[in-house]
């Protein structure tokens, strides 16, 4: 990690190692170093508020009043006379470096505060599959751009169509993943007129006709990561397109997983965090890298050959 990291940077650090090994490491690998700490800062911070809102204790209004909190933090307009915990101090110190509106680091910060609302407002409560799509719309965004902004941020990204795809492939593979851990919490992922076209409960998941919109959730998802994948081939530096690539392939295990289940979704998915399921990953992404290197070479060589 930085050598100039702070107190709150160590702190952020230890929080995304105990909560996610994966991010803890692509960031300590690939995030360019003089952000390394700001990057343990947005992802710990974040977490922290999610695992609020999903708590066991607090109001709605509780955990209303404490988002809006939040929200005056990131805008700048918290006035009250109560010191900020040491998380909200992981989200000052990101907010104090003044990141420009258009940047990669406020979109991830607002749009991840957005995602944080819906949820909030979502729990307990039905929703549409256009609401879903905006939820994982905002999510692909800011995951990506920060992704974008803390991997190689002195380096443009192509703004192009599939810039936002394996992100949202991910987002959708990732609803389906926690389907039973957060029906019990009050989240529903399957859109409420899917639910009353097909008569079904939200837990209905071995039902034939449930595993029929899971059948075609997985399709869709496999979609968005060949298209979001064809995007990270194209984008500068390496460190960005092997982090996009990680990104992909640890959602993609879970894919292939409910595949060999014949849609049917389990209540867990732990497995994906053993060795076996790492070293699946891994390959993955060796695959995916050294076959788009291949592909670009080619492309190359084909151009020499016209021009030659």
């Amino acid at each position: 990690m930085n050598r100039k990291s702070t107190p709150i940077q160590r702190q952020a650090a230890e929080i995304t190692r105990s909560a996610s090994k994966q991010t803890f490491f692509t960031i300590k690998f690939f995030a360019d170093q003089d952000l390394v700490g700001d990057a343990y800062c947005a992802y710990a911070y974040f977490r922290w508020v999610d695992d609020v809102l999903d708590g066991p204790t607090g109001s709605q209004l509780e955990k209303r009043a404490f988002l809006q909190r939040q929200m005056a933090l990131l805008y700048g307009e918290q006035a009250d006379a109560i010191a900020p915990c040491p998380e909200e101090e992981m989200l000052l110190a990101l907010v104090q470096t003044r990141p420009e509106r258009s940047s990669g680091l406020w979109s991830y910060l607002e749009n991840m505060m957005a995602v944080m609302e819906f949820d909030l407002e979502r729990r307990g409560q039905p929703v549409s599959q256009a609401e879903l799509d905006g939820y994982s719309h905002k999510l692909a965004v800011s995951v990506m751009d920060g992704l974008m902004y803390f991997i190689g941020h002195d380096q443009s990204a192509p703004n192009e169509p599939g810039k936002y795809d394996a992100v949202i492939g991910a987002h959708i593979t990732h609803m389906l993943r926690d389907t039973s851990e957060d029906i019990e919490v009050g989240y529903f992922n399957i859109p409420n007129e899917t639910l009353q076209q097909r008569h079904l409960s939200a837990s209905d998941w071995n039902n034939l006709s449930y595993r029929t919109w899971v059948c075609r959730r997985v399709k869709l998802a496999r979609a968005y990561f060949n298209s979001g994948r064809e995007y990270i081939a194209r984008i500068k530096p390496f460190r960005r397109r092997l982090a996009g690539f990680a990104y992909a392939a640890r959602f993609e295990w879970v894919l292939k997983t409910i595949e060999r289940d014949s849609y049917c979704l389990r209540a867990d998915y732990s497995q994906r965090k053993s060795i076996r399921a790492a070293l699946t990953m891994v390959w993955s992404v060796l695959v995916s890298f050294l076959g788009n290197e291949d592909a670009h070479r080619g492309a190359n060589h084909s151009q020499l050959e016209t021009f030659g």
